[in-house]
């Protein structure tokens, strides 16, 4: 998954469009031991119980026919406002002070959501990037797979 081990105190971002765990290596790069320092989690109903209109229809031009306009996907727009929230919280961390290096876990369209909004102070400690989504497996699980 990544090119080197995550060393001590690196801190590993593990995201998607619902909920965030920010995570510490105690342990070391052949034995990583992660500790949860942070958990931020997105209510995210569906889409069809987010909308509250039909979808929409328009006029085709001089056929008398109407044809459906797709709907806005509420549940995919909550999931890039988390992103972009997340982008926010890590840079409040690294100007702080909270990591000196990172490594980005995340599904590819929220991570290149993430992407869209980091700060220089972040882009400068991110060491690793995996676009896989991690959020749903227990640490230790998510240990191995960030290890192999």
């Amino acid at each position: 998954m990544l090119d080197k081990p995550i060393d001590y105190k690196t801190w590993i971002l593990v995201a998607d469009g619902e909920k965030a765990l920010f995570l510490e290596n105690v342990g070391d790069g052949e034995l990583p031991n992660f500790e949860i320092r942070r958990v931020e989690e997105h209510e995210n109903p569906p889409a069809r119980e987010q909308g509250a209109n039909k979808p929409g229809r328009m006029s085709d031009a001089g056929s008398g026919h109407r044809s459906a306009v797709e709907d806005t996907d509420w549940h995919r727009l909550e999931k890039e406002r988390f992103a972009a929230e997340i982008a926010d919280i890590l840079y409040r961390m690294a100007h702080r002070g909270r990591f000196e290096k990172i490594v980005i876990a995340a599904p590819p369209r929220i991570l290149g959501e993430m992407r869209q909004h980091y700060h220089k102070e972040v882009v400068a400690r991110i060491v690793g990037e995996v676009d896989k989504d991690f959020t749903n497996h227990p640490l230790d699980q998510i240990e191995k797979r960030l290890a192999a």
